[in-house]
């Protein structure tokens, strides 16, 4: 009966501290968000590896990072005028062809911070099962 208590009260304890810290372990979870109020808080709030939805406008195609893995680079403005790097692994998905500015982008991957607005990255799938998969969406094209 006292270990039972000593459980109960440790547990409320627990509760009450996370309940005034919401998002104390949110950085380290798998999360999904989606829409701009998502993606400006993952900003606001300096979160890494983060699972994010969200759309937007490219306002520069980077060139490719040819270092390692390959990856489509360029920059997306979302509504709210927050930019965000996609980095796209072209050497296990598709790139997307034709990319220039003014295309609109919807993307699902992970996020991650930077003080220019963050990169999402993982917007492919994961040929080892280990990772959520994650996506690019261009002109009704899903690239993955």
């Amino acid at each position: 009966m006292k270990k039972l208590l000593i459980v109960l009260l440790f547990g409320a304890l627990a509760y009450g501290y996370l309940d005034r810290n919401p998002g104390l372990f949110e950085s380290y979870t798998q999360q999904t968000s989606g829409g701009d109020d998502q993606l400006t808080r993952a900003f606001e709030q300096q979160l890494s590896d983060y699972q994010v939805e969200g759309e937007g406008r490219v306002i520069k195609v980077l060139p490719d990072d040819t270092k390692g893995s390959q990856h489509q680079r360029f920059i997306l403005q979302l509504a709210t005028g927050q930019t965000i790097l996609i980095a796209h692994n072209i050497d296990l998905a598709p790139r997307i062809p034709g990319l220039k500015e003014g295309d609109q982008v919807r993307f699902y991957g992970e996020y991650e911070w930077n003080d220019k607005g963050g990169v999402v990255h993982w917007t492919h799938h994961d040929p080892g099962g280990r990772h959520v998969g994650g996506w690019l969406r261009h002109e009704g094209v899903t690239y993955e």
